[in-house]
């Protein structure tokens, strides 16, 4: 399945005409078999008249695997990371041609884990955009603010600068490709979230910026997703907000029913 199926679909529900997306980045957890066991399970529970597109991350190791179970289920595939370079001596990265001949039409790039733990910069993630437009993959775009950013009030401006940095150069076209998606890090596996408001005060932002860089028309048609402890208890007042077009979410995402509930709360 390419992104720009994916792409295509994006315009068939709600939210301005945006269909709901939700992603499930499994980080580093799952054997092969579990998450060939997982997609599976997701595969029967998914029922197809669901508002939401539904796409798994699982860890490199996996994706062919269930890629197998997925690529007919309509269940999207992503992967978690890439690197920028298409081949070369880079022991232990994988390039977006890798990525796409094993069946990924997303890739997370920019996460926070990314950035805070392995240094990751605004320059390396606007590169890793690039490379994945180039290969037909959706870059899902991460974006946020740390606890200490959010108490100075500086949220809206890190935030913004991190969009701006990762769609420098890009004509507007190329946002018809790509997905946001902002995840406070202070929210993060904590089990504190931004209330719908907040989420929702940061996604219009994050709209009004995309109008500047790809136009009105265009930006009206960009999912920005919110993440940062999304569970099935709060996903339906999360997602119910005018610009919060989806989720990204993790550890709700590590069980079947969790994350299938999340899916069901998107409309």
């Amino acid at each position: 399945m390419s992104a720009g199926a994916h792409t295509a679909d994006a315009s068939s529900t709600s939210h301005g005409g945006r269909r709901p997306l939700v992603v499930g980045n499994w980080k580093m957890h799952k054997t092969v078999a579990e998450s060939v066991a997982f997609a599976q399970a997701l595969r029967d529970a998914h029922a197809a008249s669901h508002a939401a597109e539904v796409v798994i991350a699982p860890a490199f190791l996996a994706l062919h695997a269930t890629h197998g179970v997925t690529y007919d289920a309509a269940i999207g595939l992503a992967a978690q990371d890439v690197h920028w370079e298409t081949h070369g001596a880079y022991t232990g990265e994988v390039s977006a041609g890798q990525l796409h001949h094993v069946g990924c039409a997303y890739c997370i790039v920019g996460h926070s884990e990314r950035r805070h733990l392995f240094g990751e910069r605004d320059e390396d993630v606007r590169k890793k955009v690039t490379a994945l437009l180039a290969h037909h993959i959706t870059p899902i775009v991460c974006v946020g603010e740390t606890l200490l950013e959010r108490d100075r009030g500086e949220t809206i401006d890190v935030v913004l600068r991190e969009v701006r940095e990762a769609f420098l150069g890009l004509d507007a076209s190329a946002l018809d490709h790509v997905v946001v998606a902002y995840e406070p890090l202070w929210a993060i596996g904590t089990g504190r979230t931004a209330t719908p408001a907040d989420a929702q005060h940061v996604h219009a932002a994050i709209r009004t910026l995309l109008v500047s860089l790809a136009g009105a028309e265009r930006a009206a048609r960009i999912r920005i997703l919110y993440g940062g402890s999304v569970k099935p208890d709060n996903a339906a007042a999360l997602l119910a907000e005018p610009d919060v077009d989806g989720a990204l979410v993790g550890g709700a995402a590590l069980d079947v029913q969790s994350f299938v509930a999340i899916v069901a709360a998107a409309r």
